[in-house]
C-alpha cells in the first residue's frame, strides 16, 4: 500500500547542519508536538502549530554554528531536555527556553557529532571521542580517521551485553563510532572493541526501532553512496542483518544519507523507516518482513536540496501524523497524512472554501505584501551604503556553498554535488587535466563547451547554466589515472553584484581507488619497495597525494597498512610503509609504474634519496587482460549495436513487418532507446580501456628498459578487430616482444 503524504511548509531558518532538528515527546498519544530546530547562524528555536500558524516558545542565541541537537534526561524519564553543540561547548535548555548547561568540552576541535544518554555526555571532532559523565572526564580516544557520528546502545536495554563486557554501572554505555575509514567502532571505555567493516564510509547512525529492537543491541547505518543497513552487535562481533542498496527507486544512483528515523504513519503498529538524503530525496520505508530482510520503499519526494533532519511527529493538526524534516538552506517543513482538501468541498463545478482556509489565505497575502515591503526598504538602505562610503563600489555578499566531491564504486566516476544557500546563476568548471563529464538524470542545467588550449594547461571549460530557483547542482565526472592535477568549479549565484566562488578538487593519480578491507593473496602481484631517510609522515603525506580516501592525519602507529580496490578494473593495490620503508603490492603493473613515477618525483622535490627496487610479475599482465576482456567485448558490441540502430530504424520505417530480421538485429531494434541510452551515459568508456590496455603494454616493457611505442599502432589495430578475434591473439601480442 502505497502512502499518500502532501508537504506543508512551516517556516525557514537559517543554513542547518545535519541532525539539528528534534521533536518534543507529546504529553498523550495523537497530540500536537513542539519542535525545536538550530542553524548555522547560532539560533535556536521552539515552536508548535495552533490554527495553521506558528507559534514560538521561545528563542535563545549561541556564539557559533550550531552543529548538532539532541534530546536527553534521566534515563527512564521522558528525554525533554535540549542540548545544543556550539563550537567546543555543549548547552543545556528546558523546553521552557531555560538555560540549565553550559559546558565547555576544552576540546581542541569543534563539536561535530553528539550523543546524549542519561547523565553521559558524548562528543565527537574530526578524530576525537570524548565521554564526559556528569560533566567529568570520563574516556578519551583518537580515531585514525575522520569520526561521521557517534551512538550509544540503549542504557536500559542491552543488559546482557554489558554484563559480558564487565561494566558496572557507570560505565554501562557501549558507544559506536561511525568513521570515514569504512568501519563502525564499538567502544569500552577509552578502547576499541571491535570493528564492523561496511561497504561505504557510514555518514549517520540510528538505533533500531529508535530503541535497538528487543535486546537493544540492533544498530541502523547510512552511507555516503545510499546504502543502509542494520547490524547487530554482539559480544565481541557484530552480525549483518541486511543491506539495502537504496531506497528501491530503481535509478541506481541515490544520495548519500544523512539522517534516519522510525515512525508508525499507517497507524498500523509497526513504525516506518524515514530516510534523507543529500539529493534531496525523503523516503519512507516499510518493514514487510520485520528486521529479517530490507524495507520497501512506500513512500518518495524529491526537495531540490539536501535533507539534514527527519523527525516522525504530530505537529500540523492533531490526530494528523507526518514527517518534520529540515533542509541545507533551512526550510522546515511537513509531510503529513492530513487531506488537503478537506477544507473544501464541491457543488455543481463551484469550489466553497471554509472560513479558517479564508482567513489562512488572507494571512498570506499580507506576509506576502509584509515581505515585498521589508525587500523594498533593505534594497534602499542596501543601495544608499554602498554609494555613500564608497561612490561606484559595491560590497561582495557571502554565500556558502556545501560541496562534497566523492568515489562511486559502481560506475568509477566521481559525483561532485555544489549546494547554495541562493539560487545558483552559473556554474564553470576549468580542468587541467584530462576529465570526462557523464550524463546526471537529475540535472535539468543546460552545460555548453568552450574550447581549450591543452599546451596552456586547460583540459576542460565547461559551464552549466542553473534554471530558476535551482540551487544544487550535481556533476558526474569520470578522472584518467596517472594523469593528476587540479579540477575547479566558479559558482555564481543570482546575486546583485555579480561574484562568485572558486572551489577547488585535487585530482589525484590513482583517483580511481577505493579503499576496502581485504587483501587477495592468491593473485599475481607486482612489488615496489622504497627504502630512504623519510619519515613516516613524508611517506604518508606522499600516499595521501597519490590515493583519495586516505585521513591526512598521520597514523599514530609506526607503520601504516592500506588496501585499495580500482573501481574501474576491480584490481588491488596493498601498501604498507613506515620510516625509511615502503612496500606496495597490485596485480596492476600501470598501477606499480604511476606509483613509482609520482613518488620518485615527490622524494626529488623533497630531495629525500630514494633506493627503489621492482619485482615484476609476468602473470600480472595476462591477470589484467583477463579483467579487462569482458569490459572491452561489452563495450565493443555496445558500440556496434549502436552504429547499427539507425539503418535498422530506416528498414523499419519501409517495412511493414520486420520479422525476418535475425534474433539480433530484432533485439537491438527493440532496444534501441536504452542502448543509445547507455551508450550516452559512458561516452568515451570504449577509449578509455584502449588506454588502459596500451599502457599495460607500455608499462611492462618499461620495467624491462624497452621502448614499445612504436608498436602502438599495431596494438591499436587488434584492438579495433577484437570482435573477430580472441583474448588469446592480445596474450600473444603482449609476450611478442
Amino acid at each position: 500500500m502505497e502512502l499518500s503524504l502532501t508537504r506543508v511548509d512551516y517556516l525557514q531558518v537559517g543554513l542547518t547542519s545535519p541532525r539539528c532538528l528534534r521533536v518534543l515527546p507529546a504529553p498523550s498519544p495523537k497530540t500536537q508536538q513542539k519542535v525545536v530546530v538550530g542553524d548555522q547562524d547560532g539560533i535556536i528555536q521552539l515552536f508548535n502549530m495552533k490554527r495553521g500558524e506558528v507559534q514560538y516558545g521561545f528563542r535563545a542565541a549561541a556564539t557559533k554554528p550550531i552543529t548538532r541537537l539532541e534530546l536527553g534526561g534521566a534515563l527512564g524519564t521522558v528525554k525533554d531536555k535540549i542540548f545544543i553543540s556550539s563550537g567546543n561547548e555543549v548547552r543545556g535548555y528546558t523546553k521552557k527556553g531555560k538555560q540549565f548547561l553550559g559546558f565547555d568540552t576544552n576540546l581542541t576541535e569543534e563539536i561535530k557529532s553528539m550523543y546524549i544518554s542519561g547523565s553521559d555526555l558524548l562528543v565527537c571532532g574530526d578524530y576525537v571521542y570524548n565521554h564526559y559523565h556528569d560533566c567529568q572526564d570520563a574516556n578519551y580516544f583518537l580515531s585514525p580517521d575522520t569520526i561521521n557520528d557517534v551512538i550509544s546502545l540503549p542504557a536500559e536495554k542491552c543488559e546482557y551485553l554489558k554484563a559480558t563486557l564487565f561494566m558496572d554501572q557507570m560505565k554501562a554505555l557501549v558507544p559506536v563510532l561511525a568513521c570515514e575509514d569504512r568501519l563502525l567502532r564499538v567502544m569500552r571505555d577509552s578502547e576499541v572493541l571491535y570493528s564492523v567493516e561496511l561497504p561505504a564510509p557510514p555518514t549517520t547512525l540510528q538505533l533500531f526501532y529508535n530503541d535497538g529492537g528487543e535486546n537493544g543491541d540492533q544498530l541502523l547505518y547510512g552511507t555516503s553512496d545510499g546504502k543502509i543497513g542494520l547490524v547487530q552487535l554482539g559480544r565481541g562481533s557484530a552480525m549483518h542483518r541486511w543491506v539495502s542498496e537504496g531506497g528501491g527507486s530503481g535509478s541506481g544512483r541515490v544520495g548519500g544519507v544523512t539522517c534516519l528515523d522510525h515512525h508508525d504513519l499507517t497507524g498500523d503498529g509497526v513504525r516506518e523507516l524515514v530516510v534523507g538524503r543529500e539529493d534531496g530525496q525523503l523516503e519512507v520505508l516499510a518493514y514487510e518482513d520485520g528486521e529479517e530482510s530490507p524495507p520497501t520503499l512506500r513512500f518518495s519526494m524529491s526537495c531540490s536540496e539536501s535533507v539534514t533532519s527527519v523527525q516522525g511527529a504530530v505537529v500540523g493538526n492533531a490526530g494528523y501524523d507526518e514527517v518534520v524534516a529540515s533542509t541545507y538552506t533551512g526550510w522546515v517543513f511537513g509531510v503529513t497524512s492530513e487531506p488537503m482538501d478537506r477544507n473544501l468541498s464541491s457543488e455543481s463545478g463551484v469550489v466553497h472554501i471554509s472560513q479558517d482556509s479564508k482567513q489562512k489565505i488572507q494571512r498570506l497575502r499580507d506576509e506576502i505584501e509584509e515581505l515585498q515591503q521589508r525587500v523594498l526598504k533593505e534594497r534602499d538602505q542596501y543601495q544608499a551604503a554602498t554609494q555613500s562610503a564608497f561612490p561606484g563600489i559595491s560590497a561582495v555578499p557571502f554565500f556558502s556553498v556545501n560541496d562534497k566531491m566523492t568515489l562511486s564504486r559502481s560506475d568509477a566516476s566521481y559525483l561532485l554535488s555544489l549546494e547554495v544557500q541562493t539560487a545558483i546563476d552559473n556554474v564553470l568548471l576549468q580542468s587541467d587535466v584530462p576529465i570526462d563529464l557523464l550524463d546526471v538524470e537529475k540535472n535539468s542545467a543546460v552545460v555548453s563547451y568552450s574550447t581549450c588550449d591543452p599546451e596552456s594547461g586547460n583540459f576542460l571549460l565547461a559551464t552549466y547554466r542553473c534554471q530558476a530557483n535551482t540551487t544544487r547542482l550535481e556533476v558526474r565526472i569520470r578522472t584518467i589515472e596517472g594523469q593528476y592535477g587540479t579540477l575547479q568549479a566558479y559558482i555564481t549565484p543570482r546575486l546583485q553584484p555579480k561574484c562568485c566562488q572558486v572551489r577547488q578538487y585535487r585530482i589525484k593519480p590513482l583517483s580511481l581507488h577505493s579503499r576496502v578491507h581485504s587483501f587477495d593473496q592468491t593473485r599475481p602481484y607486482n612489488t615496489l619497495i622504497l627504502k630512504g631517510q623519510f619519515t613516516l609522515p613524508e611517506i604518508h603525506a606522499w600516499v595521501v597525494f597519490c590515493l583519495p580516501e586516505l585521513p591526512e592525519r598521520t597514523p599514530a602507529s609506526e607503520q601504516a597498512e592500506f588496501t585499495f580496490l580500482s573501481t574501474f578494473l576491480d584490481t588491488q593495490l596493498h601498501c604498507v610503509y613506515s620510516a625509511g620503508e615502503a612496500v606496495f603490492k597490485s596485480d596492476n603493473i600501470s598501477t606499480i609504474s604511476i606509483l613509482k613515477d609520482v613518488l620518485t618525483k615527490e622524494a626529488t622535490r623533497k630531495k629525500v634519496r630514494l633506493d627503489i627496487s621492482c619485482d615484476v610479475s609476468e602473470e600480472s599482465v595476462v591477470h589484467a587482460l583477463h579483467l579487462l576482456h569482458p569490459r572491452l567485448e561489452a563495450q565493443l558490441m555496445l558500440a556496434k549495436q549502436v552504429s547499427l540502430i539507425e539503418a535498422l530504424r530506416e528498414l523499419g520505417c519501409h517495412e511493414a513487418d520486420t520479422s525476418f530480421l535475425s534474433p539480433e538485429y530484432q533485439h537491438i531494434l527493440d532496444s534501441a532507446d536504452s542502448l543509445q541510452a547507455q551508450y550516452r551515459k559512458q561516452p568515451c568508456h570504449l577509449e578509455r580501456l584502449y588506454g588502459m590496455i596500451t599502457d599495460l603494454y607500455i608499462d611492462k616493457f618499461k620495467f624491462k628498459g624497452v621502448n614499445v611505442k612504436s608498436q602502438v599502432p599495431h596494438l591499436l589495430e587488434i584492438l579495433d578487430n577484437y570482435g573477430s578475434l580472441s583474448i588469446q591473439h592480445l596474450i600473444n601480442f603482449f609476450q611478442a616482444q
